[in-house]
Order: structure tokens, then C-alpha cells, then sequence
């Protein structure tokens, strides 16, 4: 496929902006043709002009249309073949092993969502009919289900240029809700972004759905305002660094018409370590703790940037093992310069902090080295920064002087996406209160794990209390990220001809309805009989 760098929006191509966006490879820092063209003012009215128009059509289509979207997705991202992964091995530096398992998950999580719209019972139908004969005052006949909430914008995220980016876990759940998507490329990997978009929009036309179902659009910072302040967008999602999720979240919050933002942002992922784990079992834990902080050179936001554990001599050696394996683990390449820099300036940072420890040795040369550090509990607690995420392939461990220094530092954790516990169950027995200070804080407790690594399926939950996201009630990943781009809508006293399938009394679509308080398939005359 010969890239043309223009934005997508509808069924054309359009470049009436600046080409001031061309993709880097990281390994070995080459520009790679074409530029692309940031979107113009124009082109970003247009694209949600026509999301706008979109949706008021679909509204009137059925859902197979959607589920048939969905698999033709998935149908043409796989038909891209190899030209798809060797791209995106160079504008991200990932390789291509990681890349094409990540092309799997995409196309899973559209089929998946495409068996969840098939399915039906997604909508949450309620169903109360009528008593008229009710005392001291009759019931009307009241009817609630999720409807599609209008466009949604979506932003690629840097270190999933597949999962997380132009089809990735939002567009897919947006477009099962049954919306328009406004995509916004990342500009680390523009030229996957367009290859994905031209085979969405292949698989809107073989579908028969209006032209404005997806667009997608390049651009910088303006370009991302722009759309999320634009008066016909009704919804955001977003992966990335807080500080960009929290200007989205500012900037939706400021309109005249706030609209929802739902941002995956940062989060250390601590990963506690209770005494006898540690004694049963240090060795193992070291060298997975050491696999996971470098996994994808640290690049994931479930990366285990925080440790904990009380102090002795096996926890001593433990962080010993930890960084003599991290030694181990050649230099690796950041996806784009950007993020390397940052690493660089964050693990210099804390080289310099008072009471911070670096374990591993030094090493020169270029690529991201994996990075050790420890502190004491009280340094930890005193000062807020060592609590900050460090994008890359790092960790602190917090040497804490008892249990009541340990339930210390988790109290004082902000939201997290996970937190890890590593116990026996003695331990679980004796440090039970800290699953409950954990639970308030995070949206994932894991034990005897690691955080890297977020199973697609209906039980998963990729989300937390902030600044971990925007919303703590939502998730990114799994069946229940389809309800973040709907709303409930409830019907008060209409015909059952005039009511949506899933609110008709005989259930015509066979799905999971709440009638009368029961749970059941049944139609509401059996339901009642």
C-alpha cells in the first residue's frame, strides 16, 4: 500500500492543511516518507459534520449492520498482510513478534465486540410494565435501555500502535455502541494509523453505512482541542500521559456542553511483597519482577514502577537478584525519541534525590537501560514525586521498617490501574486489612503475579480511580468498555410497536431483560403468567 499522508475523513482524502508530520524510525533515527498533512480547521468541522450526520442516520439501522462492521474491520486489517507489521516495526521499533500479537488482539477485540452487539443483552433492558390497578396511585408502563451517545473521539495511544490506536479497544467499543468514530492519529505512527484507517473505511463502504461512521485526522495538540471541544462531539477516549488526558479532560469540561472524557493515564502499578512470599519464594519474584519492568523496554501503563516490602536481609537479596538480572537486559529502544529523552532526564532525577538508592550499575551507550532504585519508606511518604510514574523500564523499591510502615505507604497511594500482592496465605490472613486498602485504590488486585499484561475478556477491568483514569466507574479493555459510549433512555407509556426490538414485549431479539425485577429471556406475557 503506497501512503498518501492526507487525512481521512468520510469516504475522501483531504490535505488542506501543513505536512509538518513525518514518522521516525526510532532504531535508527531514519525519516520515513510520506509527510502528513495536520488537519485544518475546515477539515476538523467537516469530518464531525459528517460523524454528526452519520449518526442521525444510524440510528434508524439495525445491529447486525454493526456487527457486520465490526468483523469486516477485522477482515481488512488482516488483509494488510506483512506490509502492516513491517511499518509498524519502523515508526515504533517494536518487533515484529510483539507486533503481529498485537494485530491479533485487535482483530479479537472486534470480533469480540461484534459477538457482544450480536448478542444483545448489552443495552441493560428493564422492562416495568403498567399496573393500572396499583394502590394508592397506578404505574405507567416504563421501559430503560442504553442507546448510542453520538460521535466519539478517539486518540491513538504511542505504545499500542494497533490495540490502542485507530481500531484499537475504544474505536472498537465506540463503534459497538453503535457510534461514529473521529479518530485522531498518533503522530509516532502515522503511517500504521492510515493503513488502519483505509481499511475501516473499506469496511464502512462494504457495509453499506454512511460515509461519516470514521474519520481520522492528524495533528498536534491544536488539532486535539480542537475536536474535543468541537459542539458535535458527545464523547472522548484516551490513552496516554496524564498530563495530555488531564487538558482533554480540562478542555471537555470548559465547554458550554461538557461531555464525558474517558482517560486511561498514569499509574506505578505498586506490587507489594508480604514477609513469608518473600521468604518462600524471593528468588522467583526477583526475576519476574525484572521480566516484567522490561517488558516492551517498560513501555506499558500496567508497568511495575513501585515495590514494597519490610526490611531484612531476604528482601535485601531479593533486591539484589532484581538488579543483577536487570543487568542482564540489553539496551532497548523507546518508540520515539520523545519518550527515550524522558526516561533518561526521570532516572537522572532520581540518581539525585536524597535517600534514593540506585541498585544497578551504570552503564553507557544508547538505548533505554533498565533501572533499579530504593528508598526508605519515610523518604518514600515525605516526598511526593518518588511516587510519580516513570515511563520505561523502571522501579523503586520501598524498603519499609515494619507492617504499620507498609500500610503506610498504601494509604498514601494515589489511584492506581493495579496493584500486586505477593503473599502466602498466612500473610493473607495477617495483612487482611491491606486488600482493603488496596481495593479503594486501584481498579485490578492481583496476587501473586505481575501487572504487565491485560487479558481481553468480559471479566477485565482496565481502569481506576484518578489520576489512574477520569472515570473509576469504566474500563478500557474487556465487554463492559461498550457502555462508556451509551446512555440510557427510558420510554414512559408508548405502544410496543413504537418501541426499540430489545423493549418490545415479546423479545423479539431473545435477549437478557430485567422485567419485573427478574432476570429472563421470556417474554413479558410469560414473565407475568
Amino acid at each position: 500500500m503506497e501512503l498518501h499522508g492526507k487525512n481521512i475523513i468520510g469516504g475522501s482524502e483531504s490535505a488542506e492543511g501543513r505536512p509538518v508530520i513525518a514518522a521516525v524510525n526510532p532504531a535508527s533515527g531514519e525519516t520515513l516518507a510520506p509527510d502528513f498533512y495536520e488537519a485544518a480547521p475546515s477539515e476538523i468541522d467537516r469530518a464531525m459534520t459528517l460523524a454528526a450526520h452519520a449518526f442521525s442516520q444510524r440510528r434508524k439501522s439495525d445491529w447486525e449492520r454493526t456487527s457486520a462492521l465490526l468483523d469486516r474491520i477485522a477482515d481488512e486489517i488482516m488483509a494488510l498482510g506483512d506490509s502492516l507489521i513491517s511499518r509498524a516495526a519502523a515508526e515504533t521499533g517494536l518487533p515484529e513478534g510483539r507486533l503481529s500479537g498485537e494485530r491479533l488482539r485487535t482483530v479479537g477485540q472486534l470480533r469480540m465486540f461484534a459477538g457482544v452487539v450480536r448478542e444483545g443483552s448489552w443495552v441493560e433492558a428493564r422492562i416495568d410494565p403498567a399496573l393500572p390497578d396499583r394502590k394508592p396511585a397506578p404505574r405507567p408502563d416504563l421501559r430503560r435501555m442504553l442507546i448510542p451517545i453520538g460521535p466519539v473521539v478517539v486518540f491513538g495511544a504511542s505504545n499500542f500502535p494497533l490495540a490502542f490506536s485507530v481500531a484499537g479497544g475504544d474505536a472498537a467499543s465506540a463503534f459497538a455502541a453503535g457510534n461514529p468514530v473521529v479518530v485522531k492519529a498518533h503522530p509516532a505512527h502515522p503511517g500504521v494509523s492510515e493503513m488502519v484507517a483505509r481499511a475501516i473505511r473499506a469496511a464502512v463502504s462494504a457495509t453499506g453505512l454512511p460515509d461519516g461512521t470514521f474519520s481520522m485526522l492528524h495533528g498536534g495538540p491544536d488539532v486535539s482541542l480542537a475536536l474535543v471541544r468541537h459542539p458535535l462531539a458527545e464523547a472522548v477516549g484516551f490513552t496516554g500521559s496524564l498530563n495530555a488526558g488531564r487538558a482533554l479532560f480540562n478542555a471537555a469540561a470548559a465547554r458550554d456542553r461538557p461531555i464525558p472524557v474517558f482517560a486511561e493515564m498514569g499509574s506505578v502499578n505498586p506490587v507489594f511483597i508480604l514477609p513469608g512470599a518473600l521468604k518462600a519464594r524471593g528468588e522467583a519474584i526477583a526475576k519476574g519482577l525484572a521480566d516484567s519492568v522490561t517488558l516492551g523496554v517498560g513501555q506499558f501503563c500496567t508497568n511495575p514502577g513501585v515495590v514494597v516490602g519490610i526490611d531484612n536481609s531476604v528482601l535485601q537479596e531479593v533486591i539484589r537478584m532484581a538488579a543483577e538480572q536487570l543487568q542482564k537486559v540489553p539496551a532497548g529502544v523507546m518508540l520515539h525519541q520523545r519518550i527515550c529523552d524522558a526516561f533518561a532526564a526521570g532516572v537522572d532525577r532520581l540518581r539525585t534525590i536524597e535517600g534514593v538508592t540506585i541498585e544497578t550499575t551504570e552503564n553507557a551507550g544508547p538505548g533505554a537501560r533498565a533501572a533499579l532504585f530504593s528508598t526508605p519508606s519515610a523518604n518514600f511518604l515525605s516526598d511526593p514525586s518518588l511516587s510519580q510514574e516513570l515511563f520505561g523500564p523502571s522501579s523503586l523499591v520501598v524498603v519499609c521498617d515494619s507492617p504499620a510502615a507498609m500500610m503506610a505507604v498504601a494509604r498514601g497511594l494515589e489511584g492506581q490501574l493495579t496493584a500486586t500482592i505477593h503473599a502466602t496465605p498466612e500473610d493473607l490472613e495477617q495483612f487482611a486489612p491491606l486488600i482493603e486498602i488496596l481495593t479503594a485504590r486501584v481498579g485490578r488486585l492481583i496476587l501473586n503475579g505481575f501487572p504487565t499484561g491485560v487479558e481481553v475478556s468480559p471479566a477485565m477491568n482496565h481502569g481506576g480511580p484518578y489520576p489512574a483514569s477520569t472515570d473509576i466507574r469504566s474500563t478500557s479493555v474487556g465487554t463492559a468498555a461498550i457502555s462508556r459510549f451509551a446512555r440510557p433512555i427510558c420510554y414512559q407509556g408508548f405502544p410496543d410497536a413504537m418501541l426499540p426490538p430489545e423493549l418490545q414485549d415479546a423479545n423479539p431479539r431473545g435477549i437478557w431483560r430485567l422485567v419485573d425485577g427478574e432476570w429472563t429471556k421470556a417474554s413479558v406475557a410469560e414473565n407475568r403468567a
